[in-house]
């Protein structure tokens, strides 16, 4: 909780100081707030604080964990965005405010203990980056994503008070522990209540069936943004799933097991298939991030949050570390593939981070994708082995999808052209590679 209020009083201050329009002076202040909060959150429950009696967020072993994951996160995008953001002087301190707040609300999302403050959270996570999404106000692409990103956001967010509704009509309580012991999976009203809330869930993660809103807003999206909510939004997302749906409505398992099936495996096939036609690096990213938001769905059939947090952190730092070079790489606000050929070959920095960052996401080893994907097989493969050979064969598709890629950004061009390199960029792509070299270590402790 303390750290919650750190990154909000950070946020808070932010937009003050931005009045100064100092873009400097707003970034050290933002790095300054968050690695207190992560200092905090990594001491949670160590130590004397006035707010330990909330009984509204708790943060737990395993949902630690995800808080850690977010608030590092945020801290990466929000220095690997700055040459972005800086662009526009007077309203840098705004953009980062805005990606602060919504930091506050993915964070009360994964801690939440009840309904209310789970509801709170993912409000308060969508609503700035509705506006972070429209942010590139002269361009048309980034305005038609804000206003869809607008429209499904909030029409998803009408179906979950809907569930809420329901599911408080046949238990009679919000609170997430009570709702564990009074659920009862043969009510209809409790049924239909946790479909409604399950479906709303999907549209915020842009899982297959409700996917359609992710290439869109990715493409129109600047990098930063795109990256924050391909990260936070979604790791926030699943996190929340796993623990409504893997522990406090666990008695629903059997009924809702099918449906865990479809949006597993449609996830996963849809957004490779979909991926190879794609000639937008953006859109192909959104149709990677679903079908890897397929791969994490296993976990609803093994409720291992270790694994899940392992498999997140390769996939976050993979993303995080792409779409800062597509940042570094934007010509002219074309974000085609076609620019993206020869550069690992004339910036070599680059193209490590390209190769072990698709490697990864391709699930080949010694990455922290490879050891994610295979806990995740081992965990399903009990209980569901056909499951496990359709997930196998989607990973084919991708590791095609990502080598291919790898390939043309490898290639001999004459074109390609040299590029500096900003030593805050360096920064963010080393900690991201790292990461993605040795973040599966982390499964030993």
């Amino acid at each position: 909780m303390d750290a919650l209020i750190v990154i909000f009083i950070t946020a808070l201050i932010g937009l003050f100081v931005g009045m100064m329009k100092k873009p400097n002076l707003t970034l050290f202040l933002s790095i300054i707030g968050l690695s207190a909060a992560f200092v905090l959150m990594s001491y949670y429950g160590k130590y004397n604080s006035l707010f330990n009696n909330f009984e509204g967020l708790a943060f737990d072993s395993f949902h630690w964990l995800f808080a850690e994951l977010v608030i590092g996160l945020t801290l990466l995008i929000i220095v690997g965005g700055f040459h972005y953001f800086k662009k526009d002087v007077e309203h840098t301190a705004d953009y980062y405010g805005l990606i602060l707040f919504s930091l506050c609300g993915a964070l009360v999302l994964i801690g939440s203990e009840n309904f209310f403050m789970f509801f709170l959270g993912i409000e308060i996570m969508s609503i700035p980056v509705y506006v972070l999404v429209g942010i590139k106000k002269q361009n048309i692409l980034s305005s038609e994503a804000s206003i869809k990103y607008f429209f499904t956001g909030s029409f998803a967010t009408a179906i979950l008070l809907f569930g809420v509704a329901l599911v408080y009509g046949a238990t009679g309580t919000f609170d997430f522990s009570e709702l564990s012991s009074l659920f009862d999976s043969n009510s209809p009203m409790a049924i239909v209540g946790i479909l409604f809330v399950f479906a709303a869930l999907l549209f915020k993660i842009g899982s297959v069936p409700f996917h359609f809103w992710s290439p869109d807003v990715y493409e129109g999206s600047p990098d930063p943004v795109t990256a924050f909510m391909a990260t936070v939004v979604k790791v926030a997302g699943l996190t929340s799933i796993v623990s409504l749906f893997a522990y406090t409505f666990g008695a629903a398992t059997d009924v809702l097991l099918p449906i865990f099936y479809v949006v597993t495996i449609g996830s996963l096939f849809l957004g490779y298939l979909s991926a190879l036609k794609q000639t937008n690096f953006r859109r192909l990213m959104a149709y990677s991030g679903i079908s890897n938001t397929g791969f994490a769905m296993l976990t609803l059939l093994s409720g291992n949050f270790i694994t899940l947090w392992v498999f997140l952190l390769g996939y976050t730092a993979a993303t995080v570390g792409l779409l800062i070079i597509s940042q570094i790489l934007e010509k002219s606000n074309s974000d085609e593939i076609v620019n993206w050929k020869g550069i690992g070959y004339k910036n070599p920095f680059l193209g490590v981070v390209i190769l072990i960052s698709f490697l990864s996401l391709a699930g080949i080893p010694p990455f922290t994708g490879f050891f994610a994907k295979l806990l995740l097989l081992i965990n399903t493969y009990q209980s569901n082995p056909v499951l496990v050979y359709l997930t196998l064969i989607t990973s084919v598709i991708g590791a095609f999808l990502y080598i291919r890629f790898i390939l043309n950004a490898f290639a001999k061009d004459s074109n390609a052209e040299k590029i500096t390199i900003h030593p805050l960029h360096i920064l963010v792509l080393s900690v991201c590679s790292l990461v993605v070299l040795s973040g599966w270590t982390l499964i030993l402790f």
